[in-house]
């Protein structure tokens, strides 16, 4: 008589196996769909490519990640804090000794697309490597001539303090092999030329995902969510997608522009904290022509709904004179005025901005706690910090009443928030006042 386990088993046999010959044709197509990096000998750096590498290196914020405060530019030594540990960006000077200048080109590029090191070293996908990785080979060559260019620095890299597994460096390989996408950029012939030109600069060199796009529990983009919004280092990065309630779709293609190349917007607020930096460092100096290619590209992305943001209210009466008003009064209308108009430069108005139309005030939290220093075209901007002046409650209290006055909706802003943002809050040497 047969065994009932008998064709059960066999039945999960089965399974098994189709699921691992499903398995290894899906790791042999990872490994074999991605564009490859054929060996080429090192480009001359004429003064035309560092020149265009100048302007690419600012388009691709590589200050952002290898300026510390106070450190030389590029040398390094940013600290990028995760949930597991700490990581610090690398010297990308022509040093030899502990920078790049005994890479090919080649080498550069294999790093960008490939997220590995001249030495072989995984690294890890807080250098975005998942966006430079549809990079041309052209671009990256005349990035890598521009940094070269420019003095070297000695400065030995600072070694990640991750938990583990987290600090096996090899495991990337297993991770790359699920999320990285390795092809450079194709244009879409939906497009026109004008958004393909955006689509390259968004998410090739300025990287826009690596902030503004959640992530799922292995740290990867969640490319569904383009754009959606999300969390990073104690700030918001809204959503910048064309959805009219919660994303930037009822913005004037006007307003969009120059968000993106002043960091402020008529009735929309001023950019603070890394957007702060990523407008100051690299956005200001993008050509008119490649800020409108951005706009034109943000209009085609596919619309993310989430929480609606209120529009911008005239303020015709105070909120109730609480502890946040008068807190208001006496440290903030001067500059803001009681309206939220804002004195002096249009980059101290409140009204209409995101941050004020955030019932939670993350981005609020952390202006009022960092200060905020924004060094543009136009001239340098500052506001100070509240953190030491005032206490968790207080400042609770003062960013409810910001909220209610001029966003027009309850702010739920607590003492505990505050104490948490205090944690997360550290003053940037480039940003702006408003709103992320």
């Amino acid at each position: 008589m047969t065994s009932p386990l008998g064709p059960r088993r066999l039945f999960v046999a089965g399974v098994v196996l189709i699921a691992a010959a499903l398995a290894g044709i899906w790791l042999i197509w990872r490994v074999i769909d991605r564009d490859s990096d054929p060996l080429t000998p090192d480009v001359h750096p004429t003064a035309e490519l560092v020149a265009r590498g100048g302007y690419l290196a600012r388009a691709a914020d590589c200050a952002a990640c290898h300026n510390a405060p106070g450190g030389k530019p590029f040398a390094g030594a940013l600290a990028f804090k995760l949930p597991f540990g700490t990581i610090y960006s690398t010297n990308i000077t022509a040093d030899r000794d502990t920078g790049i200048g005994t890479w090919s080109d080649d080498d550069f590029v294999r790093a960008l697309h490939r997220g590995i090191a001249k030495d072989g070293t995984h690294l890890y996908p807080a250098f975005p490597y998942t966006s430079y990785t549809a990079l041309s080979r052209d671009d990256a060559v005349a990035i890598k001539a521009y940094l070269f260019s420019l003095p070297s620095v000695h400065a030995p890299a600072r070694p990640a303090d991750l938990a583990f597994p987290f600090n096996q460096r090899w495991t990337m390989v297993f991770w790359n092999l699920a999320f990285l996408d390795e092809h450079r950029f194709r244009p879409d012939p939906a497009r026109s030329s004008q958004a393909n030109r955006g689509a390259y600069l968004a998410t090739a060199l300025g990287h826009c995902g690596e902030c503004h796009t959640p992530r799922n529990t292995a740290f990867a983009q969640r490319t569904s969510k383009q754009f959606a919004g999300t969390v990073l280092q104690g700030w918001y990065a809204y959503n910048i997608s064309p959805d009219k309630q919660s994303g930037i779709g009822d913005w004037s293609d006007t307003q969009i522009a120059a968000y993106l190349a002043t960091g402020h917007a008529q009735e929309r607020g001023s950019a603070a904290g890394p957007m702060g930096e990523a407008v100051s460092n690299s956005l200001q100096y993008l050509l008119p022509q490649d800020i409108a290619a951005l706009v034109s590209y943000l209009r085609t992305v596919t619309p993310q709904p989430g929480e609606p943001l209120a529009a911008a209210r005239p303020v015709t009466e105070k909120t109730a004179g609480d502890l946040g008003s008068r807190i208001f009064e006496g440290a903030c209308a001067g500059c803001h005025e009681g309206n939220g108009q804002g004195r002096e430069t249009p980059y101290a108005a409140l009204a209409g901005s995101q941050t004020v139309n955030d019932p939670n005030g993350m981005n609020l939290i952390q202006v009022l706690l960092a200060g905020a220093t924004f060094r543009g075209k136009r001239g340098t901007i500052f506001m100070p910090n509240f953190a030491s002046a005032y206490s968790d409650a207080e400042l609770a209290a003062l960013s409810n009443y910001v909220i209610a006055q001029f966003g027009g909706k309850t702010g739920q802003v607590t003492a505990e928030d505050v104490r948490k943002g205090r944690t997360e809050a550290e003053p940037a040497p480039i940003s702006l006042n408003s709103s992320e």
